[in-house]
């Protein structure tokens, strides 16, 4: 068996950007997925396209699909800034895809079998709330919260310059940001579980800030408050966190990093209660596997980051099925309403929880008539 083909497709979402998805193809009639969205930064999928179909694709070409550390070892040179690690991981999925579908067993029995069936989910409301209001973000978090999800995510303080967190109109944007958390917290009640995710716009003051308002509104999950690549910065939160007044906040992070290498000087030093590696720029699902089973030595949890289309979402939860301390699974909720068209068979959500895909590779299939129907809207 060998690779003979290799292929990209997209759909638009939305303003955050694109689905893309990457196909392998084999002489046997096989076809692996991978998903590569989100490397360029909103709406700009062609350098990421660019680096599957120019230099993917000629080092996979003539492969056997089946020897995928092979295959990874060939693209790793490519992995080189974002773009590039979306392209390899991307890849990396496709490969595994192809490998279980050749073998008849799902990716999760690769890598040992599943500890759960059912992959808990938390719906990611920021990417359908596109007027910035608390009224729009209680409105989805109840909605999410009707589907039957136990655990909602918003990140408020988007747009927040770091240069001007000290003017009127900075101060002004925390409190914004603060009274959506809040809106979030009445709209979907006390039991139900709530993150907020600060997308690196604070520094450590105001972090300290923060974490004391999110704590009395019950919120001990703090998602990358500082910039992941200042260390120092997040040394600081960290220890700020140890203190009494700040007890139970959680510093949550590492979505952007790619690699057992990248994730380690933040693992060796225990930064992170929770890691989030992205199967879309970790390095894939293997790569994911190793940096989940590191952090699992220094007691963190795994939260894998997956504000995803479809594909993502089931290479996600083939890594999910085999890590014992998972949290739980991010899920882009709300962002289309045609999202479940897109791959057969569809996407199983039951009470906020996934359904683990049963089929061989990562379980799913594009519709490539959907794939199509929105590529042309």
């Amino acid at each position: 068996m060998k690779i003979v083909a290799l292929t990209t497709s997209s759909v638009h979402v939305n303003r955050r950007g694109d689905w893309l998805f990457v196909r392998l193809q084999t002489d046997e009639g096989l076809q692996g997925l991978g998903e590569a969205s989100h490397g360029s930064g909103a709406g700009g999928d062609g350098r990421v396209r660019r680096l599957l179909e120019e230099h993917c694709r000629p080092l996979l070409l003539g492969r056997d699909p089946r020897s995928v550390v092979a295959g990874i070892a060939a693209l790793q040179p490519l992995a080189q800034g974002r773009p590039g690690a979306t392209a390899v991981s991307a890849c990396e999925q496709a490969l595994w895809d192809l490998a279980g579908k050749a073998l008849g067993t799902p990716v999760h029995r690769l890598f040992g079998g599943p500890v759960r069936t059912r992959i808990p989910l938390y719906a990611n409301i920021n990417r359908a709330t596109a007027e910035r209001t608390p009224a729009a973000f209680a409105a989805h978090a109840a909605a999410a919260a009707a589907e039957g999800f136990r655990a909602v995510k918003c990140a408020p303080f988007d747009g927040l310059p770091r240069e001007r967190l000290y003017q009127p109109d900075g101060q002004e944007f925390l409190r914004r940001g603060l009274a959506c958390v809040a809106a979030v917290r009445q709209a979907i009640g006390p039991e139900l579980t709530l993150l907020v995710d600060c997308h690196s716009r604070f520094d450590l003051a105001t972090a300290r800030s923060v974490a004391r308002e999110l704590l009395a509104l019950g919120v001990t999950w703090l998602e990358e408050p500082v910039p992941t690549d200042n260390l120092p910065a997040l040394r600081q939160v960290a220890a700020s966190l140890g203190e009494p007044e700040l007890a139970g906040v959680e510093l949550i992070g590492g979505e952007a990093l790619y690699g057992l290498a990248g994730f380690w000087p933040y693992l060796r030093e225990g930064l992170w209660r929770v890691v989030m590696p992205d199967v879309k720029h970790c390095g894939g699902i293997a790569a994911a596997l190793a940096i989940a089973q590191a952090a699992s030595a220094g007691g963190a949890a795994l939260s894998p980051h997956n504000p995803s289309g479809p594909v993502a979402t089931a290479a996600s939860a083939q890594l999910a099925a085999v890590v014992p301390q998972v949290r739980h699974l991010e899920y882009a909720w709300g962002e289309v309403p045609w999202r479940a068209d897109l791959v057969q068979p569809p996407e199983r959500i039951e009470h906020g929880e996934l359904l683990l895909p049963e089929g061989p590779g990562l379980g799913v299939a594009l519709n490539e008539a959907a794939v199509a129907a929105q590529r042309s809207a």
